[in-house]
């Protein structure tokens, strides 16, 4: 594992001097050959640190954890949040170039111009602003030159780290390798621009069909299809300014806009079940014509009806202070939690929500709850779905969002309305006539099945051939510990008995029979040997 890190590579010489340049403790002492303690993770800004100086791929990877407060704490989740790279900007020559390569045509006869100067700069891409010869005015976004060699070079050097990784607190409670793996996917979708293109087209049809907005206030940028490819990723030009900076003086306007993102997420988790995964304050515009617009749709989440359900009721919950539900909706939720103390767990979850006793729904803080939440599962060691943190992050970016442009909003009032509506639809659906056929058929087959199945139960109870299997985790290995001890509590008795026919034989003064004595004893002799030799050789003594 270490070798795998030490080999002589530019790259690879250029992640352990960084290492050892941001002083992680464990690293070095374990890189240059010293003691080294229990490994933990280096603390939040040396982490932060390392993964800039590492360059665009940790940087995301670094972005992708941020999402994950099941796995990491508060303090990390807060510290990689606003990650970004501290990138220069490509050349204007090195754009072109790909521009040229990515287009089947000449550049003159698809623009009429192209901003050379970039808007924005990511660790990925960077964005330039462009006409058509229509003259519609789109946003260009472009994949940095040789990122992608980078990137399959460090996703390489990753698994190495994980492995390390593997040896700390965190990873010792959770598959970091598999972790890893899943980030570096996650990363190389994101190289495909034409997968961030599709997230986009789904997230405008979604939202284009919402009864809980007028849809004429939100918009996503429209792909253009036909310009886009792997690296190159064309789309509508919108002109507007990042909503906090937007000149929004009216409260009565900031209160619209609030109540349009909170309806248009929620209708993104919990009725489409997918839904942009990264509402930052850079992430939503207020554009010129007075719409709200959401860019930047390559992180996405996604949640299966079940969870959108258990997700309400956990909501539902954490307003009523309901401790017991909290724990038992984390079990439902959870991957795979085989040996969790549930009454530590439930207990865990009754301190946490009673500091929120007395406070008023306004100063309930939801998403500050649910990051608390995940971190007591993540204690209790419940292993849950990375989709989660996903959820966690959408609702915590948008509620830090809303709160800063409207400092009197409160959550519960937003989606009060639409609750109904959501369980209406988790009880009978978009289509009643079809949920209620579906009700009507499952009925009828539990009608059919039971009165066979009540009348082969009353026949064994009357007949005594009703027989229970019950299966006892580690049953076997408590049988032959018994077993094992009662062998050996047999084995003593005989060989007490036998010393003790062998002192009665002995005071007889016939010699024929004292022959008969010294056999008993050296039988009872070996016996005992064995035993004592079995004893010591199974290691418990006690």
């Amino acid at each position: 594992m270490v070798f795998s890190l030490t080999k002589s590579s530019s790259r690879q010489r250029e992640i352990i001097e960084v290492v050892l340049g941001n002083g992680w403790d464990f690293m070095k002492s374990l890189l240059t050959g010293g003691k080294a303690d229990k490994p933990q993770i280096p603390p939040p800004e040396v982490f932060r640190n390392i993964l800039v100086e590492l360059g665009p791929f940790y940087v995301k990877l670094g972005q992708l954890l941020s999402t994950r407060p099941d796995l990491l704490p508060p303090k990390y989740i807060e510290t990689l949040t606003d990650l970004q790279a501290n990138v220069p900007t490509v050349p204007w020559f090195e754009i072109e170039q790909t521009l040229s390569q990515e287009l089947s045509r000449p550049l003159s006869e698809i623009f009429q111009e192209i901003n050379p100067n970039p808007v924005a700069a990511g660790s990925i891409a960077q964005i330039h602003r462009a006409v058509l010869k229509d003259g519609r005015a789109v946003a260009l976004k472009v994949q940095r030159p040789g990122i992608d060699q980078i990137v399959a070079q460090d996703i390489v050097l990753i698994k190495g780290i994980a492995e390390l990784a593997a040896l700390t607190e965190i990873g010792q409670d959770y598959d970091v390798v598999a972790l890893a793996k899943d980030f570096t996917q996650a990363v190389k979708a994101e190289l495909d621009f034409r997968t961030e293109a599709g997230y986009t087209d789904q997230l405008r049809r979604n939202l284009a069909k919402s009864r809980w907005f007028d849809q004429q206030k939100l918009t996503i940028p429209e792909i253009n299809w036909d310009l886009t490819t792997r690296k190159l990723l064309v789309m509508e030009w919108l002109d507007g300014k990042p909503l906090l900076e937007g000149d929004i003086p009216s409260k009565k306007q900031r209160q619209a806009i609030s109540t349009i993102l909170f309806r248009a997420f929620f209708q993104q988790i919990f009725v489409d079940g997918f839904f942009h995964a990264d509402p930052h304050p850079g992430n939503i515009f207020y554009l010129d014509n007075g719409r709200v617009a959401l860019i930047d749709c390559g992180m996405v989440g996604r949640l299966d009806p079940r969870t959108q359900k258990l997700l309400t009721e956990m909501l539902l919950a954490i307003v009523d202070i309901d401790a017991q539900s909290c724990a038992q909706l984390t079990l439902e939720l959870s991957e795979e939690s085989p040996n969790v103390n549930i009454s530590r767990l439930e207990a865990n979850y009754d301190k946490l929500l009673r500091k929120y006793y007395d406070q008023s729904l306004v100063q309930l803080n939801f998403s500050e709850v649910i990051y608390e939440i995940l971190q007591v599962a993540r204690k209790n060691k419940v292993k849950l779905p990375g989709n989660l943190g996903l959820y966690a992050k959408s609702l915590a970016n948008l509620e830090g969002v809303a709160r800063n442009f409207n400092p009197e909003v409160n959550l519960l009032d937003e989606i009060k309305p639409l609750i109904t509506d959501i369980f209406r639809r988790q009880l009978i659906g978009d289509t009643p006539f079809q949920t209620m056929f579906r009700t009507v058929l499952d009925l009828k087959t539990m009608s059919l099945r039971s009165p066979r199945q009540v009348d082969v139960i009353l026949d064994r109870l009357s007949s005594e051939t009703l027989q229970w299997n019950l299966r006892i985790k580690d049953f076997d290995g408590l049988r032959r510990s018994i077993d094992d001890s009662a062998n050996r509590l047999s084995f003593s008795i005989v060989v007490g008995s036998l010393i003790m026919g062998a002192a009665i034989v002995s005071t007889s003064p016939n010699r024929q029979v004292l022959i008969l004595n010294d056999i008993l004893f050296a039988f009872a002799t070996l016996l005992g040997l064995w035993l004592i030799i079995s004893i010591l050789r199974s290691g418990r003594l006690k």
